[in-house]
Parts: structure tokens; C-alpha cells; sequence
């Protein structure tokens, strides 16, 4: 992304987080209300995309995305979306996902009318990213968090990501020189006050389970939190981090470290901080470079299949935080084999980036692509268990049938007067002697 676009996208940021102070007065009212009917989402219209440039050598992934346009409708789709060219295991549950739709209260509200469109079935993850234009912000600053957290503790089995950068002025464009000397200093811990601020707050929110994907894509140049110029120092930041965010009380933090899909400025291997500390392994991946095919993105260095046996080998679940759609236009066949993909490997979550040009729902210039993402995933309610069949009843214990004394005369009174007197009644042949 052009450096004019990724600092609009910091004061876009910036507006947004303004909004959602504002927007947490009305939280009694309801989850996602703004103080203005669309006032949010005007202030944070997303720049409009660049012409056709030379793909880089090196393909770089979509920064954090930016706040999307206002809804569009939904793409036409045909009568029987439960018809999919997608074909999952039967009687498999839909693994969880989520859909990132907004960074502020929209994010929030827009996951409702999604999951109607998606015939019911429900958005289990909700993902949003803190701005890292100023360190209040990666505190956590008031406002910003407390409808995400809202919407976490409705239920039990849902799931908050949220992505947190490791510096400020996070898209500024700091030279290697800058990011070096900076990492430095975050590897002695002059920083690691800000992450304490920033567990405590989500303990208090009641979220002490967020999944936290720190530092996002660092294998790339975007963002000052790269890795790049410093792989050692960036390893001990990590770790520092993780420590300072799990001394906390009551915490249970998850951290997932997330790369961009491939090799780009550095390979991702280079900068894994150790099991100790990690607790999934992600992968940004979206549809890019130009011209390069699915199987291109699985079998690449650094791709799909070895993210995949790296986490296996290091006992970590895998995630997929962002993926979508973006050099190659509406592609069909890459939204089907990536939903396959995720089917096969059942990644500890997914959450699909929905705005143009990666969306699915909010942008109509992928209606292909759309089709398929609703068809998989229409009405995929969760079935309870079978109860279990019950055990017949134990068949009654049959009384002993027993033979009468030689010196004693069966009455012939029946089956039920034996049952209860507990056996065969009979009169003895000397009873009238034995009487007197």
C-alpha cells in the first residue's frame, strides 16, 4: 500500500477511535450505536483504490485494513445457496470465523446483518485492530474496546482477536535505522509498560481471553513493528511483551503470531520467538501477487502448506486473521480452494477481510466470489448431539419354580397366590396327626 494511503488510513484511525468514545455513551441502548445515524462511517470512507501499478519483485500484503464504505446490497444469489461448490464433510460443524466488517462500533452491528444474509449461521469471532498512531492507543484508550468487549461476553463460546501493533507511529515509515534502534530499546523493556496498561484494561472489560495478534505481518516493510532490521532484538521485544501481558491477574491471553503469507522482506522463520510464548500461528493470505495460482500460494516458500507443517511440527494450532481477495479480481477459484483449505486444516479461527477489493459482502465488484463464500457457509447451524438410547428396562427376576415335599398336597390356588406367599402352598398329609 502507497505511503499516502497507509497515513490516511492512521487518521482515519484516529476518527474512528474518536467515534467509538462517543459511540460507548449508548452502549445500555444496544451493541453498535453511533452517536449519529451514519456518522461514523461517513467520516471514515475508505480511499479509493490506485490505478494499475508494476507488481512489486516482492509482493507486500494489505496493511490493517481501513474502516469499509457504507453497505452495499447484497449480491443477487441463486434460490438454493445450500447448493455449494464447496463440498464440506458431512455433519461437521462450520469451523469458527468471523468477518472483519469495521475497526469501531460498526465492526460490531454490521456482524448481525451478516449473519442473516449468511442464512443464520453465526459469526463466532468478532476481529477488530487497535491504532498505533500514539502508545494511549495501544493502551487501549476508553471507548475504543468496550463494545468489542460487549459483544465477547453475550456468549460464552465466542471469541475477541484483536490486533495489536508493538509501536507507535506503526505506518509512518520509519527508515531500518529508526526500527533498529527502536527495537533495541524495546528488547531493554522501555516499552513494556504500555502492554501491562493494555492487559489490565482487557481484564477489566471481562476479556481476559482475547487473542492477541501482536506485531502482525513483521515479515514484511509496512509497519515500524517489522522485523526486518533487528531479528534478535524483535524476538526479545516479543517475548517481553508476552511476559509483561501475562504477569497480570486473572489474565488468559492468547498470542498469535501471524506473518504475511510467503517470503516478502525476510522469511517469517527468521523471527519466531519460541514455543514458550506462542500460542497459534497465523497467516495473513490473500489473493496475491498478479497471475500467481492457488497451488502457486500453497507450495511457495513460506505458503500455505509449510505455515501449516510449522505449526504441526511446533504442537500450535493454526489461524488464518486475514485473507481475501485482492490482486487477481473477483476470483472464483480462489475463494473456493481457500474455503476448502480452511475446511481441511479447521484453523483455530478465520476471519475473511470484507471491503473492496477483498469483500464478499460489503463490495459488489466480486459477485463470483460472493456467491461461493454465501453458498458454503449458508445456514451452517451447529446440530446438538443424538441423545443417547436409552437402556431397555431389565427384564423382572422369574421366581424358582420348586417341587412340593413328598408328604405335601399342592392346593392348586395359582401362579399369583405362589408369587406373593413366596412359593407353592400345600397341605401336608399328616396335619390332622401333627395336630394333636
Amino acid at each position: 500500500m502507497a505511503p499516502q494511503q497507509r497515513r490516511a488510513r492512521s487518521r482515519r484511525a484516529a476518527v474512528v477511535l474518536a467515534s467509538a468514545i462517543v459511540a460507548s455513551v449508548t452502549l445500555a441502548a444496544g451493541p453498535g450505536l453511533s452517536a449519529g445515524p451514519g456518522a461514523a462511517r461517513a467520516a471514515v470512507a475508505p480511499t479509493p483504490l490506485p490505478t494499475a501499478q508494476p507488481t512489486p519483485a516482492v509482493p507486500s500484503t494489505p496493511t490493517a485494513p481501513p474502516a469499509p464504505a457504507p453497505v452495499t446490497p447484497p449480491v443477487p444469489l441463486p434460490a438454493t445457496p445450500s447448493q455449494s461448490p464447496v463440498s464440506p464433510a458431512a455433519g461437521r460443524a462450520v469451523p469458527d470465523f468471523g468477518v472483519f466488517l469495521d475497526s469501531g462500533p460498526d465492526g460490531v452491528a454490521r456482524m448481525a446483518e451478516l449473519s442473516h444474509w449468511l442464512g443464520g449461521t453465526e459469526l463466532k469471532v468478532a476481529h477488530t485492530y487497535l491504532p498505533g498512531e500514539r502508545w494511549r492507543d495501544i493502551e487501549g484508550a476508553p471507548g475504543f474496546l468496550d463494545v468489542w468487549a460487549q459483544w465477547r461476553r453475550a456468549k460464552a463460546d465466542r471469541t475477541l482477536v484483536l490486533n495489536v501493533p508493538m509501536q507507535e507511529r506503526n505506518e509512518d515509515d520509519l527508515s531500518d535505522v529508526q526500527v533498529r534502534w527502536l527495537l533495541r530499546q524495546a528488547a531493554e523493556g522501555a516499552f513494556d509498560h504500555h502492554f501491562r496498561a493494555l492487559a489490565e484494561r482487557l481484564v477489566e472489560l471481562k476479556v481476559p481471553d482475547t487473542v492477541i495478534v501482536l506485531g502482525w505481518e513483521m515479515n514484511g516493510t509496512t509497519y515500524t513493528h517489522r522485523c526486518g532490521p533487528d531479528p534478535e532484538a524483535w524476538k526479545a521485544y516479543w517475548n517481553r511483551i508476552v511476559a509483561t501481558m501475562r504477569s497480570v491477574p486473572g489474565q488468559r491471553f492468547r498470542f498469535d503470531f501471524t506473518p504475511s503469507r510467503g517470503r516478502d522482506a525476510v522469511p517469517w522463520t527468521e523471527c519466531y520467538p519460541g514455543d514458550a510464548t506462542v500460542d497459534i500461528i497465523g497467516m495473513d493470505a490473500y489473493d496475491q501477487p498478479s497471475g500467481l495460482s492457488f497451488d502457486e500460494q500453497v507450495t511457495e516458500p513460506y505458503g500455505l502448506q509449510q505455515h501449516v507443517d510449522f505449526a504441526k511440527a511446533h504442537g500450535k494450532p493454526v489461524s488464518y486473521p486475514e485473507w481475501g481477495l485482492f490482486r487477481n479480481g473477483d476470483n472464483a477459484e480462489y475463494m473456493r480452494r481457500m474455503l476448502d483449505w480452511i475446511e481441511e486444516h479447521r484453523p483455530l479461527y478465520n476471519t475473511l477481510t470484507d471491503y473492496c477489493p477483498h469483500g464478499v459482502w460489503q463490495c459488489s465488484d466480486n459477485p463470483r466470489s460472493s456467491r461461493i463464500y454465501r453458498a458454503a457457509l449458508y445456514g451452517r447451524t451447529e446440530q446438538p448431539a443424538p441423545l443417547p438410547t436409552p437402556p431397555p428396562p431389565p427384564a423382572p427376576t422369574p421366581v424358582p419354580a420348586t417341587e412340593p415335599p413328598d408328604d405335601c398336597w399342592p392346593t392348586g390356588l395359582g401362579d399369583w397366590f405362589g408369587h406373593w406367599l413366596g412359593g407353592n402352598l400345600c397341605v401336608r398329609f399328616d396335619w390332622w396327626t401333627r395336630s394333636r
